[in-house]
């Protein structure tokens, strides 16, 4: 993932993510990590034994992970599992441990040096998500920022 990628952006209004278009036609590209992250963030890794939220019966998950060439590798993460949760803070650690285990392979193929994840639950019913990356020869951490929307993802989920 860190060659070239199709440059893909995260829309906190819309609460999903798309290709960015360079020009009319042409796709951008993302030598970054932000591609990287915004599918390890927002793709829904499969649940393995977590309690589903109410109402939920799929496990969902990527099917190319029953194929994934090295054992055990998983991609997106499990904070779709929280959207039913009330917003307390044992519901942030959650989150946060989600979201760490998402990223971590960013330090296990050394894409990065160091993953540093801070999540706060927001008044307004966002789960803000922040991640300090600091990459392999860099001198300061690169910083992304991620609102998510539990009621939006409530909504799409009871449509499908």
């Amino acid at each position: 993932m860190l060659g070239g990628d199709i440059m893909i952006k995260w829309s906190t209004g819309e609460q999903s993510a798309d290709f960015v278009l360079d020009g009319e036609i042409d796709l951008s590209t993302d030598a970054g990590l932000e591609t990287a992250i915004v599918i390890s963030l927002f793709t829904d890794r499969r649940a393995e034994g977590e309690e589903l939220p109410s109402g939920e019966t799929r496990l969902k998950g990527w099917w190319g992970d029953s194929v994934a060439e090295a054992e055990g590798d998983r991609i997106g993460s499990k904070l779709w599992l929280l959207y039913r949760e009330k917003h307390l803070s044992e519901v942030a650690k959650r989150a946060k441990e989600y979201t760490e285990d998402a990223l971590r392979w960013l330090t296990e193929t050394k894409a990065a040096r160091k993953v540093e994840v801070e999540t706060e639950l927001l008044p307004n019913g966002m789960l803000a998500i922040g991640a300090r990356i600091l990459r392999p020869g860099a001198n300061e951490a690169t910083a992304y920022r991620f609102n998510y929307n539990w009621q939006m993802q409530e909504a799409v989920d009871d449509a499908v």
